[in-house]
C-alpha cells in the first residue's frame, strides 16, 4: 500500500520544454545583434529570470497586465536573463533581443523522461494530474503530446487559482477525494511549486534538472522524473 497516493505535476520546465530551446534562441537573437554571451549562461539566466516571472506573476498575474506593462515585464526579464549570463544590457536593448527572441517559432514538446515515467507510476498504480499556472488549452496539449492517457486531469490557474495559492491544490485534491497527506507535488518553482504545495499540505519536490536552486529547503530535490523512483520507495518504507 502506497503511503501517496496521487502525484500533481507542474507543466512546463517539469513535464515538458520548449523547442527549440529557449537559451538556444536567445543566443541566435545576442549574436544577431552583436552580443556575445556563452550559450551554456543563458540556461542559468533563465532559471534566475524565472523566480522574478513567478515572482511578479503572483503580485499581478501577466494576463491581467495592459501591453505596455507586459511589454516592461518582458524587457526587465530578458535585462535579468543576460545579466545572470554575465552581460548588462539596457531595458531598451533588453526588449529588442526580448522581441527578437519571441518572434521565433517554437513549441513545447515533452522531456525524454516523461512519458517513460508517467507510464510506470501509472503501471505502479499512482494517481496523477497537472496543476498549471500556464493559461493554454490543455487539452489540446496534452493530446498532442501522447501524455493525456495518463492524467486524470488538468487544472490551469485561470480556471481555480495561480499557484501557489493553496485553492489550485485544494481543488485537485478534492477532484481526486484523498487527504493532503497522501498526495505529493512535484514543479521546478521554489515558490509557486514547492510553497504552494507545501502550504495546502502537500509533500513538495523540486525537480531541479539544471541544479540551479541546491538551497532550497523545506522540499525534496530531484533532477530528473527518474529521480522519484527511490523517493517514493523510501516515503513506503
Amino acid at each position: 500500500m502506497h503511503m501517496i497516493k496521487a502525484i500533481f505535476f507542474d507543466f512546463y520546465n517539469t513535464l515538458v520544454r520548449f523547442w527549440p530551446p529557449l537559451p538556444q534562441i536567445q543566443h541566435a537573437a545576442c549574436q544577431n545583434l552583436g552580443i556575445r554571451v556563452p550559450a551554456e549562461n543563458l540556461a542559468r539566466g533563465y532559471a534566475i529570470a524565472d523566480l522574478y516571472f513567478n515572482e511578479e506573476n503572483h503580485l499581478q498575474p501577466l494576463g491581467e497586465r495592459t501591453t505596455e506593462d507586459r511589454a516592461k515585464f518582458f524587457a526587465r526579464y530578458e535585462q535579468i536573463i543576460l545579466d545572470e549570463a554575465g552581460v548588462s544590457v539596457t531595458l531598451r536593448m533588453a526588449k529588442e533581443i526580448w522581441d527578437m527572441a519571441i518572434a521565433v517559432p517554437k513549441e513545447l514538446v515533452e522531456f525524454e523522461d516523461t512519458r517513460p515515467v508517467l507510464a510506470e507510476l501509472k503501471g505502479r498504480g499512482y494517481r496523477m494530474a497537472v496543476l498549471t499556472n500556464l493559461r493554454r488549452d490543455m487539452y489540446e496539449l496534452t493530446h498532442r503530446l501522447g501524455i493525456q492517457d495518463y492524467l486524470e486531469f488538468t487544472i490551469t490557474g485561470g480556471e481555480v487559482a495561480q499557484k501557489p495559492a493553496t485553492a489550485i491544490f485544494e481543488a485537485a485534491l478534492r477532484r481526486m477525494a484523498i487527504a493532503p497527506e497522501q498526495a505529493m507535488h512535484v514543479g521546478d518553482q521554489p515558490r509557486s511549486d514547492v510553497q504552494g504545495a507545501r502550504d495546502a499540505g502537500l509533500y513538495p519536490v523540486l525537480i531541479d534538472r539544471g541544479g540551479y536552486h541546491p538551497n532550497v529547503t523545506g522540499c525534496d530535490h530531484i533532477e530528473n522524473l527518474e529521480g522519484l523512483y527511490p523517493l517514493l520507495a523510501r516515503l513506503d518504507e
